[in-house]
């Protein structure tokens, strides 16, 4: 599935990136020739809209409408098991690979600081 949606990809950016345009017309074609006519059909139609047909899905929030999607439509994402569309605009959901941090290297417990030794009061003699 994901290897569809990177294509559907790959099309929008060749489609909606006139002023520099990296692919040419013979790719374009192999693309939509490999996309299955219902997917390609249902990108086509919001195309002819205006429409960006894929939208990147960024701290699970869809770019396209700025809607948060519901967890089971992110987990669908997460496991690519299917395609998945949002609910609010139609786009195909492509969900954004955040790079994973690296952790932290555990700091060694700084030691106390050693308290201050009190005095014992003398008393002193009356003068």
């Amino acid at each position: 599935m994901k290897e569809l949606l990177l294509k559907l990809l790959k099309l929008q950016a060749a489609e909606f990136d006139k002023p520099t345009p990296k692919i040419t017309a013979a790719e374009i074609a192999e693309i939509r020739a490999s996309v299955p006519p219902t997917i390609l059909g249902h990108y086509d139609r919001l195309v002819a809209r205006g429409k960006r047909g894929v939208a990147i899905v960024r701290n699970q929030v869809c770019t396209g409408c700025h809607m948060r999607l519901p967890i089971g439509t992110i987990n669908t994402l997460m496991q690519g098991t299917d395609i998945q569309l949002c609910d609010t605009c139609g786009r195909y959901l492509w969900l954004e690979e955040t790079p994973v941090a690296p952790e932290p290297e555990p700091v060694a417990p700084a030691k106390p600081a050693a308290k201050a030794k009190r005095r014992k009061k003398v008393a002193h003699a009356p003068a």
